[in-house]
């Protein structure tokens, strides 16, 4: 049965169509994933199905009574409440229904008419037995088998909202998500804050929910565990594919071939009868063939052009350093008003490329914060290498500035360099064209992310710390990042909860615990 019926779908962006005319239906019970490069439209298509975004035209349907719930990692939520509190807030009509039954009992003891009393005592009993049926004597133990298959529990239900991470707040939104089973769930990059262990706790939930999801990722992995169908976005179609994310993959490749032979063949005949048009349009003779040519050329509908792919190029220039002491990091002990972890000891070379491992929250980015001399050592001491040069990319680095472009905002970042130079550095990650001078908050996490990589590409390093660098990439920009750090000859630092990509990049594994 569908549970959300779409109907030409258009939505324009920047004064160009993401997608026109998609039609799709979702029926109860599928677990669909939704994939297209970074920019393809997939957030705004999901922020569209949610009621965040209006689209320009077309229908967004759902059956009568279907409750939709949106993951949404940016959302502002109350950060006075503890983890707890606000995982309760899932369950708040429970919390309701059980204060108005004491209500209830506290009105009895003023009560002397018997059948007064009599409906009271029915109407308590029938909320006990609601109450009972859904679980609520239950309920902390409920939410806590959730939350801590996601890792909630290693930073405190009693911890309030303010002190967590951009990480663990990511953790805690998906929690309540999950709790509150809505019949359709909204995921948009759910893995990108989770470990290893939480995003396996994640696949065997998923798979074991008889709900509806749909859920945006570029970690194949995770969509070929979960999904039983794909939604792509490309070239302005929304498709829906059978099968998970290899069967999607060799149909797609397919349908892309054929669409591309379709549309030149459609721009020859186009040619053809525009050039019979001009040759014939003036002669009285043949005038009305030629007007007949037109109206049928009018009618058609135009294929668009199949999206150019702008593959990036990512190459990190070195300045040569051989030392056994690139990193030295000696009983160091990381926090912020209390140490975090125990103190960490750490020896690295030149050579080393070491992948920083352990469960979200537990200090990792603490660890590289601290490094980088962005936060105060608690104890012990770290050195680099006088000869070091370090290049570093932070977890959360997107950017709210309307008003500056790619080109701009790199331009401020270099502004020995010219605009020429600096658009062809953005050209050779993929930032080109129109990308280039569209404001950088316009751009998808992706892109956002290309342009830090980029930066980084503009001077010589020895040394790259880099913290979650594949959040927000698609398939192919992650591709050709692990690409260019294989074939760095410098030390890498890692964060990276993406387990092939991490093994593929690095020699070393150090295993961060508490």
């Amino acid at each position: 049965m569908s549970i959300l019926e779409i109907k030409n779908l258009s939505h324009i962006f920047d004064s160009k169509p993401l997608f026109e005319n998609a039609s799709l239906s979702i029926n109860n019970g599928e677990h669909v994933g939704v994939v297209g490069l970074n920019g393809a439209g997939k957030s705004t298509f999901i922020n569209i199905i949610a009621g965040l975004l209006p689209q320009d035209a077309g229908e967004v349907k759902f059956n009568s009574g279907i409750r939709v719930g949106y993951l949404d990692q940016h959302a502002d939520i109350d950060r006075s409440k503890t983890v707890m509190e606000y995982l309760k807030g899932s369950f708040s009509h429970l919390y309701d229904l059980n204060a108005r039954m004491e209500n209830i009992y506290a009105e009895m003891g003023g009560i002397s008419d018997a059948d007064e009393l009599e409906r009271k005592i029915n109407k308590a009993n029938n909320i006990l037995e609601t109450l009972t049926r859904e679980g609520f004597f239950d309920l902390e133990s409920s939410i806590k088998k959730v939350a801590n298959g996601l890792g909630v529990n290693a930073f405190g239900y009693d911890t309030p909202i303010l002190q967590l991470s951009g990480g663990q707040r990511a953790k805690l939104l998906l929690s309540k998500l999950l709790l509150e089973q809505p019949d359709l769930m909204l995921l948009d990059e759910p893995t990108n804050f989770l470990d290893i262990e939480h995003v396996e706790w994640l696949v065997e939930f998923l798979n074991s929910c008889e709900k509806t999801f749909m859920v945006i990722s570029h970690d194949t992995d995770f969509l070929n565990k979960v999904c039983k169908f794909i939604v792509s976005i490309e070239n302005g179609i929304i498709r829906k594919y059978g099968g998970n994310y290899d069967a999607y993959k060799s149909q797609a490749e397919q349908n892309a071939k054929q669409y591309e032979e379709n549309y030149l063949r459609q721009q020859r005949e186009i040619e053809r009868m525009e050039d019979y048009i001009a040759r014939n349009k003036a002669r009285a003779s043949t005038a009305g063939m030629a007007n007949s040519r037109q109206k049928m050329l009018d009618r058609m509908e135009v294929l668009r052009k199949p999206t150019v792919i702008y593959d990036a190029v990512f190459s990190f220039p070195l300045n040569p350093l051989h030392t056994r002491d690139m990193l030295v990091v000696k009983n160091l002990s990381i926090g912020y008003d209390y140490p975090l972890l125990p103190p960490l000891n750490l020896h690295l070379s030149s050579e080393d490329k070491i992948w920083i491992r352990g469960t979200n929250g537990i200090g990792k980015t603490t660890f590289i914060k601290t490094l980088m001399g962005s936060l105060s050592p608690l104890g012990g001491t770290f050195s680099f290498h006088p000869a070091a040069v370090r290049g570093y990319l932070e977890q959360d680095l997107f950017i709210d500035e309307k008003s500056n472009n790619a080109v701009g905002y790199f331009s401020d970042l270099y502004p020995k360099m010219n605009v020429k130079n600096v658009r062809s550095a953005l050209a050779g990650v993929g930032i080109k064209n129109e990308l280039a001078t569209k404001p950088v908050a316009d751009l998808s996490g992706g892109e956002q992310v290309r342009i830090f990589l980029c930066s980084l590409m503009q001077k010589q390093t020895n040394i790259l710390l880099l913290d979650e660098p594949t959040n927000h990439l698609d398939v192919r920009a992650k591709s050709a990042l692990q690409k260019a750090l294989v074939d760095y000859k410098g030390c890498i630092v890692l964060v990276s909860h993406e387990k092939s990509f991490a093994e593929a990049v690095c020699n070393k594994v150090f295993d961060v615990k508490a």
